[in-house]
Order: C-alpha cells, then structure tokens, then sequence
C-alpha cells in the first residue's frame, strides 16, 4: 500500500506542468480581453488625452491647434457669459428631476411588486414610455403641451385655470422637460433595479415584522427602505450623472431656449464644438464638467457610508 501510495503521488502534476497550466490560461484570458482593450484604449483613453490636450490649445478644426496654455480656462470662468448660467440650470434641472424620479420609481415599484393577478401586465404598461425613442417623445409632449391647441392646457380652460406656455415660456420650459423626463424614467430601467432590490429583500424579516405587530407602512419604514439603501444609492448616481449630461431633449425640443432657458450644460459644449467650432474651449469646457461629476461620484460614496444599510454585513 506504501508503493501505491508513492507512485500515486509521484503521478500527481509537477509544478512546471501547474506553470505552464497557468501560463496557458492567462494568456487566452488577455487574447479575449484583446479587443475590449484596444477600443478602451483607442476610442476612449486616446481620445480622452487628445481632448485634455487640446483643452489648452486654439483649435478651429480649419487650422492645427495652437498652444494657449490656461486660456480657454481663464475664458470660461471670466469672459464667458453663457458658462455659470448654464452650470446652473443643469445643477436646477439634476436637483429637481433625479430625487422625482428615484422616488417615484421606488413607489412604483413597490406597488408593483405586490402579488395581483395581472401584475405583469402592469410592469409593462408602465415599462413601455422608457422604449418610446426620445425625438418621439419630445414631439409627443410638444403636442400635448402646445400652449395653444395642447390637450394640457385644453384640460385646464376647461377647469377656468390659467394654463401655461410650457415650452414657450422660459418659466416653465426647464419644468416641462422634468416632467417630460420623469414620463420616461419612473417606470424604467430604475423602476426594474428597485424590482430586483425589493424581490432580494428576505420574506423572513416581514413575517418577523409582522408578527412584532407592525403594520404596512411600519414595514416599509422599517424593512424594505433600509434593505433599499443600496438600491436607492445605485440608482441616484446614475440618475445624477445622466441627468447633468442631459442635451438631446434640450436640443430637439427647444434648442436652448426660449431667451437660454434650456440652454444647459452639455449643450454648451456641443454649440462651442459644432456650431462655433471652438474645439480647444469646447475640450475645455468638457474636462471641467467631467471633474465636476467625478467630485460628486466620490462625494456620494463618501457620504454613502452614513445611510446605505447592507445587508449581512
């Protein structure tokens, strides 16, 4: 039994065939990871320092750049009169419609997560505005928001109520695309992430709670929010970053106005690019605001610390 035992030791692999193993396997995972890496490389990185470069150069497209060192950034905090003004209707416009519609996508689903007969007809009824194509949308609401013909603003005659001039009113041209967004949003990508949250939260701490004596709302209070945290975490970080990016509805629906009253952001750097052809301060203007939402990310997970619950730890 001693012999058998030592010949079956010895047939076991040596470490160099282990090496060669590991070798072999490291170098298919790098061969699969090659294609990702050289669009990363390629069409991000690459880009990305060509666009920091040129951030501090003058650059007309027409013409090679021109090294201006911190010129396009002296110009944007002092001598750009667009630049602040449309810094703050892009923070106006995240701060209003992100807590909506993580709110509104988190009480639409724990609606929706309860047990009815036909509730996944329900899901995708309310799922179905996400698939409209924005140009669709922005047409859609235009019509129903028409300050004169509009069904809106019809409804609202009718009820002897002053309606509105929506888009055409600088007033009320950054809350109609709110409202606009939050058609499309609530009912979501973020409403199926607070699905999922809510479908990983354990029936065992309902029933517990239940039994304690609590009622719907304590439940909710008490088990399904701070279950949530990490949900709701998830879903505002996401909804900030696409909200301050928000362009193309400004741009289909109003092309900044009416008076800039839509005039965000983003859609400053695109008329800098591509209607001015401002290339450098258009650069510019981008790693600004892509510092600004890489500071608000870590602030978030910083703060993150104090309110998001994870279960099991």
């Amino acid at each position: 039994m001693t012999s058998a035992t030592v010949r079956g030791a010895d047939a076991r692999p040596t470490p160099r065939v282990w090496s060669r193993a590991k070798q072999r396997e490291n170098l298919y995972g790098y061969l699969f990871l090659l294609p990702w890496l050289v669009g990363f490389l390629g069409l991000f990185v690459g880009p990305g320092l060509y666009s920091l470069y040129l951030s501090f150069t003058e650059y007309s497209v027409l013409s090679p750049p021109r090294w201006i060192g911190a010129g396009n950034y002296t110009r944007m905090f002092t001598g750009d009169q667009l630049f602040w003004p449309s810094l703050w209707r892009t923070f106006y416009f995240s701060v209003v419609a992100v807590p909506l519609g993580v709110l509104g996508s988190m009480l639409l689903a724990i609606m929706l997560n309860a047990k009815l007969r036909g509730v996944a007809i329900y899901r995708t009824l309310f799922f179905m505005p996400s698939l409209v194509p924005l140009v669709a949308s922005v047409i859609l609401f235009k019509w129903l928001l028409n300050a004169d013909f509009g069904i809106v603003n019809q409804a609202l005659r009718a009820i002897e109520i002053n309606p509105p001039g929506w888009f055409s009113d600088r007033n009320w041209a950054i809350p109609s695309l709110i409202i606009m967004r939050l058609w499309g949003t609530i009912g979501g990508t973020q409403m199926i992430i607070f699905l999922a949250g809510l479908q990983g939260i354990p029936t065992e701490l309902y029933d517990a709670a239940s039994i304690d004596g609590a009622n719907a709302w304590q439940r909710i209070r008490n088990v399904t929010i701070p279950l949530l945290t990490p949900t709701i975490f998830f879903n505002t970080v996401l909804g900030i970053i696409g909200a301050l990016q928000t362009f193309a509805a400004a741009f289909v629906a109003t092309e900044g106005g009416p008076g800039f009253a839509t005039w965000f952001y983003a859609l400053h750097i695109w008329k800098h690019a591509f209607d001015y052809f401002n290339m450098g301060y258009a650069a510019a203007l981008a790693w600004f605001f892509a510092i600004i939402i890489v500071a608000l990310t870590i602030v978030q997970m910083q703060l993150s610390k104090r309110w998001v619950f994870y279960y099991g730890e």
